[in-house]
Parts: structure tokens; C-alpha cells; sequence
């Protein structure tokens, strides 16, 4: 049952329950001072936002490492999992933070190198490196093909607007060319 509202700066006023709360202990990157944070999902979308509850500012888009990469098993350092409280494998589950380019969302890119490692009995969570030096911090997480429609579907797009715009007028009041 939620018994907080947070108002956030992208997705307005979302209830929350304290047994919602992800606690990370040493913060995150980039972010170490906000500890708390909520998994936001609408149940449709494979990609979910981790929302700060410090005070309603960030929020990161996250996803399984698998919808990216199926075949992703990164190895955890021990002190990871004994930070989050991990006796049973059961208990943990992986998302990887993803960057979208606001001009070209097309390249969006997934951290598979650093990972957020959950308890989802404990609600602890950290960031990791992976021991698996193989894996980049900014793999495509489209397929080539899907990137190559959504980047020519935009040109188009670019292109139609701005055949769609009304041009300069002549000295005449005439439409130029």
C-alpha cells in the first residue's frame, strides 16, 4: 500500500510504499549522495526507470541485460554480493542503466560492464563492475536493423517538416523559392 508521494520532474506525482524503496549504499555513480530509489514500470515496456526519492530529480532508464544481450552473464565481484545481502541466487536480479541520445535515440547504449545488482529480498542494490572485461559500457541496445529504420524514419521526417515550412517571402511579398 502506498503510503508516500514523491513528485517527480519527469513523471509527476507517483505513489510509493517503503517496501518499494531500493537502498544503495554507496550510492551510485555520479549520484552518491542519493541512496533511495524506486523501480518505476508500467508492465509493458521492457525498459523501466530507477527514480530517485531524494528529491524527484533523476531518473535513470534501466533494462535486463538480457533483452540487450540474451546470452549477458556477468560475473559479480564477492564483496558485491555480500554488500546486497545475497545468500540465495534467487534473490538477485540485474539491470544495466541505459544512455538515450535525445537527438538520435536510435543509438541508444546499455552499460553491460557495470550493472545494478538487486536484492529483491533486502531491497539493497549497487552498482558493480563486471569481472568480464569482455562487456562494454555502451553496447548498442537496438538491433542494427531497428536502429537503421528509426534513424531513416527520422530523416524523413526531418526532411517533410521542412518541406512543410512556409519559405521566405520576396522583396515582392511573393513566396521565394
Amino acid at each position: 500500500m502506498a503510503n508516500h508521494i514523491l513528485e517527480t520532474r519527469y513523471f509527476g506525482e507517483i505513489p510509493f510504499a517503503d517496501e518499494d524503496v531500493l537502498s544503495f549504499p554507496r550510492g551510485m555513480p555520479a549520484f552518491e549522495e542519493r541512496r533511495d530509489w524506486i523501480l518505476l514500470d508500467d508492465g509493458e515496456s521492457p525498459i523501466r526507470w530507477l527514480q530517485s526519492i531524494d528529491d524527484g530529480g533523476p531518473a535513470l532508464p534501466v533494462t535486463a541485460p538480457d533483452v540487450v544481450m540474451p546470452d549477458y552473464n556477468a560475473r559479480i565481484p564477492e564483496d558485491d554480493l555480500e554488500l546486497v545481502g545475497a545468500p540465495e541466487a534467487s534473490d538477485l536480479v540485474l539491470l544495466t542503466v541505459l544512455s538515450v541520445p535525445e537527438v538520435e535515440p536510435w543509438r541508444m547504449t546499455a552499460d553491460l560492464r557495470a550493472p545494478i545488482l538487486v536484492n529483491i529480498r533486502t531491497r539493497r542494490a549497487v552498482q558493480v563492475i563486471a569481472l568480464d572485461e569482455e562487456y562494454s559500457i555502451r553496447h548498442p541496445a537496438l538491433p542494427d536493423e531497428l536502429r537503421e529504420a528509426m534513424r531513416i524514419r527520422h530523416v524523413r521526417r526531418t526532411r517533410d517538416a521542412r518541406a512543410d515550412r512556409p519559405r521566405g517571402r520576396g522583396q515582392d511579398g511573393e513566396h521565394g523559392c
